[in-house]
């Protein structure tokens, strides 16, 4: 048995590491030259960290990231709508960590170094095309100089982003993602820690929203490296995003500096902090349509390839993991082949494409949604606005749907 995976980003590496756990050999083709450090913030949820801890992951997490034990949702205007423990303080058996997407993705790409087989990781390899063969795949890649090579394995694994060329092949009339009509702008800071340095704070619903958040050590005593994210809505959902090569476009702070009126966060000076902010970027917030298949005959999707989210409910590198998992597990079970990979599928397809869906109506954070429609100004008793157990409805309805309740995770690990 031998898996082809296409692409190392978080969730092509992280499948590797789970692969090779269960002793499966697989190579990674990545097409650019080198892997650079991109992207901000990220949040892995307990059923995530639950995987990670599976392989040995922590205490490298740990070097470089912020253990999260508290989570703050409230109104634009500062008022609070919900917030509990999270991590171990919550009483889950791992910790919940806020990460830099770029640091994560060096965590798994030391172990997978370390790890699997030298040569198990090829960059500068562009996929093209994989046609199915008798004894399994054979997948063409292209360098960057023009030249083309060809690589043969048992299945394919597309595990290449939302742009994904794997899903392409079998989707190739699908066309741009779906655009939320929401702008995101992200960046990150080093900036003086804000409550116990352990915090997350969502202020504003889905329209109009800050979110804050310590995503690693500072360089200089006395910081930490600070997420910051400004979502607005500047058009209606399910319309034609901007041109490609708009995304991940570095933003001018001129762009935020009336928007960052609309926010009141006490614990920190955010038109400070964006203002010290040496370059962020803005990049309309798009998903794709849920597919009623993944799989084709030997070839799979996983990841932003297969279902590619909005960030409510911070689970799209977490969906990934999963995938990687059960496609670990699956293949160690003795499946094989196109059989391997409808169980797969199985396995994952709706669960994953039901987070797709909670997400475009705002996911655990539309709890924030419901309190601003019935009172957009500010108010002296949020019970009186929405009671706390459809509150509670909200939020934790949210977790059980994207599979990290408590009793859902303690039933896993036994």
């Amino acid at each position: 048995m031998k898996v082809i995976i296409v692409g190392a980003g978080i969730g092509g590496l992280s499948a590797a590491l789970h692969l090779h756990r269960q002793g499966i050999p697989c190579t990674i083709y990545e097409k650019v030259p080198e892997l650079l450090q991109l992207g901000v913030g990220l949040t892995l949820l307990p059923h995530a960290m639950t995987e990670l801890d599976a392989l040995g992951l922590v205490p490298a997490l740990d070097r470089v990231a912020v253990r999260t034990e508290h989570l703050y949702y409230r109104t634009r205007h500062g008022q609070g709508v919900w917030d509990e423990p999270r991590g171990l303080p919550a009483g889950y058996k791992v910790p919940q960590f806020s990460i830099h997407r770029a640091h994560l993705q060096q965590v798994l790409l030391d172990a997978v170094r370390e790890r699997l087989p030298e040569g198990a990781l090829v960059l500068d390899a562009a996929f093209e095309d994989v046609a199915e063969t008798a004894e399994g795949v054979t997948a063409r890649f292209r360098r960057a100089d023009g030249s083309a090579f060809e690589a043969g394995g048992d299945i394919l694994v597309g595990a290449d982003g939302i742009h994904s060329a794997v899903r392409r092949r079998f989707h190739p009339d699908e066309g741009m993602p779906r655009w939320s009509g929401l702008m995101l702008w992200r960046g990150a800071v080093d900036w003086p820690g804000f409550m116990d340095g352990r915090s997350i704070i969502i202020s504003g619903g889905t329209d109009c929203k800050f979110i804050l958040y310590p995503i690693g050590p500072g360089r200089t005593p006395g910081t930490q490296l600070m997420n910051w994210a400004v979502v607005v809505r500047q058009a209606g959902p399910g319309g034609s995003p901007p041109a490609r090569e708009d995304w991940n476009r570095e933003a001018k702070h001129e762009d935020l500096r009336a928007l960052l009126t609309r926010f009141t966060v006490p614990e920190a000076d955010i038109a400070a902090m964006v203002a010290a902010t040496p370059v962020f970027w803005e990049f309309p917030m798009c998903d794709r349509d849920p597919l009623a298949r993944w799989s084709f005959g030997r070839v799979t999707l996983l990841g932003d390839a297969a279902h590619p989210m909005y960030p409510f409910g911070a689970n799209g590198a977490a969906q990934a993991i999963l995938d990687g998992r059960a496609l670990a597990d699956v293949l160690a079970s003795g499946a094989r082949g196109a059989e391997a990979l409808r169980a797969y599928e199985a396995e994952r397809l709706p669960k994953a494409n039901d987070v797709v869906a909670r997400n475009r109506i705002g996911g655990p954070e539309r709890v924030i949604d419901e309190v601003e429609s019935r009172a957009p100004d500010p108010f002296a008793d949020v019970d009186a606005v929405l009671p706390h157990a459809e509150r509670e409805a909200i939020v934790r309805g949210y977790s059980r749907l994207a599979g990290f309740a408590t009793d859902q995770l303690a039933r896993a690990r036994a």
